[in-house]
């Protein structure tokens, strides 16, 4: 990952937990609960640039690591 990585970026953890996926078949959906199968395209084909990017490479970083439990933590502390 480069420097904008959640270790560089702490905000683009909490930026997963509201930000919705702003085009295509997931429209409005949470970036956070997109299926792995979106997310696993988007690694094949290129992420797009900026912030969407970012977090959609940082969420699917998540998903096949198993780590998804650390967004629920701390959705759970913003409570």
């Amino acid at each position: 990952m480069t420097t904008d990585s959640p270790n560089g970026n702490p905000q683009l953890l909490l930026d997963l937990l509201h930000y919705p996926m702003p085009f295509g078949k997931h429209k409005g959906q949470l970036i956070r609960t997109l299926p792995v199968a979106y997310l696993e395209w988007f690694s094949q084909k290129g992420f797009p640039s900026g912030k969407l990017g970012q977090l959609l490479q940082t969420m699917y970083e998540i998903r096949i690591n198993g780590l998804d439990y650390l967004l629920n933590e701390l959705e759970m502390k913003q409570k």
